[in-house]
């Protein structure tokens, strides 16, 4: 797939078609999870104690439409259609205008040249010249990246806080899937993803990673669970608040697993937040009832609003 022309920046108007469906909204006791709504009239946070509103999208693929306001911007990765500079600047530029004090992303398996080394030896399958890595990646991590409030993870982990006294949440990123056809960022399974998945620190408050683990809202087009084993696996040690992912287009959609442990086994669980941000419509979601196709983020591929309670004490 190659980049396409530029997509420009607009103003976007409320999209009118979402408020011909009804808001879907998940409640836990330490979550309120939209993944539907009126983008002209956004749900409130809830009343009582506080909450950080974490907005979640993955798969942008460098389009560019109406996210909403939210504390925290995650993004899961395949920022661009194949790494390229015009690509890379579409969709750093979207990102700073948007208000959001914190925005956190990561690369999937289209950011090519966003994996140096793998690039190097591979750019022939895509780019008839070899692209300059690093003059991309400044876009990503550069000061005008940095001052927009952009925060670039590849395997690390990062802390903030979103108000005076507020929790500490810790993040971790990572941009690696399950070999696809030997695209950027692919570990072999067993072994080699286990060894990855090993990088992910316990007690991690949110998990990025570009792919889902498996049986997590990770059915392809054929109905089979593509996600990856040895990160399921994984889950268990770290029990994140939010785990976001995208990669699997036609996946879309929030699951809310719980945690039973002798611990909590006699009140509220731990709970787990699983969300597939891809905002590519894709699967027989992929048209309306008007039998039109969905716009990027459009219903059914919107970006999902989690709002977690903000306690230092909430562990």
């Amino acid at each position: 797939m190659a980049d396409t022309e530029a997509k420009p920046l607009l103003d976007f108007p409320y999209p009118i078609p979402y408020q011909a469906y009804p808001p879907k909204t998940i409640t836990t006791p330490t979550a309120v999870i939209h993944t539907a709504y009126n983008a002209a009239v956004l749900p409130p946070k809830p009343e009582n104690g506080h909450w950080t509103r974490f907005v979640c999208i993955s798969d942008t693929h460098q389009h560019v439409f109406h996210v909403p306001e939210g504390d925290v911007l995650l993004h899961s990765g395949d920022l661009t259609d194949t790494g390229m500079w015009k690509g890379t600047k579409i969709t750093m530029d979207w990102l700073a205008e948007m208000p959001h004090p914190k925005k956190i992303i990561i690369a999937g398996n289209h950011d090519l040249t966003f994996h140096k080394d793998w690039y190097q030896r591979n750019y022939y399958r895509w780019h008839k010249e070899q692209q300059d890595s690093d003059t991309i990646l400044d876009l990503v991590i550069g000061e005008e990246a940095r001052e927009a409030g952009i925060v670039y993870l590849d395997d690390e982990s990062y802390e903030f806080q979103t108000r005076p006294g507020g929790r500490k949440w810790t993040v971790y990123g990572s941009p690696w899937t399950p070999d696809f056809w030997d695209w950027a960022f692919n570990y072999k399974r067993g072994k080699e993803s286990e060894e990855h998945v090993a990088k992910i620190p316990p007690k991690t408050d949110i998990l990025l990673t570009h792919g889902p683990p498996y049986t997590v809202l990770d059915e392809n087009l054929d109905g089979v669970s593509v996600g990856c084993e040895a990160l399921l696996a994984r889950l268990p040690a770290v029990k994140p608040r939010l785990h976001v992912f995208g990669h699997i287009h036609e996946g879309h959609g929030v699951q809310v697993g719980e945690w039973v442990t002798d611990e909590n086994s006699e009140g509220d669980p731990e709970c787990t937040v699983f969300v597939n941000a891809a905002n590519w419509p894709a699967g027989r979601r992929r048209r309306g009832r008007d039998g039109l196709a969905v716009p990027f983020g459009g219903y059914g591929f919107q970006p999902v609003i989690v709002d977690l309670l903000d306690e230092p004490d909430a562990e």
